[in-house]
């Protein structure tokens, strides 16, 4: 597996379309919220996000901080505030302190509307864009700090199509965007990084693939967690038969004489690491 390159191509209509509409309203933007799986700190950041909202301030929001390896996930955190971002971590599920949001906004806008009442111009709501690739987490923060099901959401790539504005408070309107790529990710190891954690569609790339990626990057990275999840076993990165007999076997994955459904396998391996059952881990390295 070359680990450089690739030619992956996810990169429906809705997502290109939505593209040149960020384009075309960023004037009307004050600040952007990126927001980005803490599963994947740098696999998940949109490629060319800075070329979309030219210089308009933003804040860094990292969901799943209930699936991730803190420790991993905060040197990514360091390294982002280092180069100036505002990184807010949060866990969508049972964090209540999502509101935080709202503040660590006023920070980073504090002289709009200082500067506003100095030209005599009324004080008026912030505008904020919402943005990141599929499925991660964006629709259900958004529900978050609304309070209600401002948005539908799914736990697979494309369920917000258009872009719409919410009304989150009466000191904020949020332009929410569908989760958006770009034309083609030459970089193996994110594109199955992105696979792993469903940012692209499951058809993307081969099932199998992904699994095995899942188990070489869970043996190298965390053998413990893979291990209290399957029970020990030997790895072989040339043929992954004997590691899927024994997980099939394990997991119970028997079709009619005894065989193991290796597509069954593949499977439990990827929904067991989507769900939290392999642990809490993070996929992207920062030395």
């Amino acid at each position: 597996m070359n680990e450089n390159k690739t030619n992956i191509n996810f990169f429906p209509g809705h997502m290109n379309k939505a593209r040149k509409e960020i384009e075309e309203k960023i004037k009307l933007i004050d600040i952007v919220y990126e927001v980005v799986d803490a599963r994947m700190p740098s696999s998940s950041r949109i490629k060319d996000i800075d070329d979309l909202i030219k210089n308009k301030p933003k804040i860094m929001i990292m969901t799943k901080r209930d699936l991730c390896d803190l420790d991993k996930t905060n040197k990514w955190i360091s390294y982002y505030e280092s180069l100036g971002y505002k990184v807010f971590l949060t866990d969508l599920v049972n964090d209540k302190n999502v509101n935080k949001l709202f503040t660590l906004t006023d920070e980073v806008l504090n002289d709009l509307n200082a500067k506003r009442l100095e030209k005599g111009m009324e004080i008026r709501k912030y505008r904020a864009l919402i943005m990141g690739v599929p499925n991660v987490g964006k629709s259900t923060l958004i529900n978050k700090i609304t309070g209600r099901k401002a948005v539908n959401v799914g736990n697979k790539p494309g369920v917000t199509k258009d872009i719409s504005w919410i009304r989150i408070n009466d000191k904020l309107d949020l332009m929410d965007t569908p989760g958006i790529l770009w034309p083609k990710i030459d970089d193996q190891k994110q594109a199955y990084t992105l696979a792993c954690f469903s940012s692209i569609k499951d058809e993307i790339l081969p099932i199998d693939e992904v699994a095995c990626y899942i188990l070489k990057y869970m043996f190298d990275n965390y053998q413990d967690l893979l291990f209290n999840r399957y029970g020990s076993f030997s790895l072989d990165e040339e043929d992954y038969t004997d590691a899927y007999e024994y997980i099939g076997r394990k997991r119970g994955c028997l079709v009619r004489g005894n065989e193991v459904d290796y597509n069954k396998v593949s499977n439990i391996i990827i929904k067991d690491l989507r769900d939290g059952y392999l642990g809490k881990v993070t996929f992207d390295e920062r030395v």
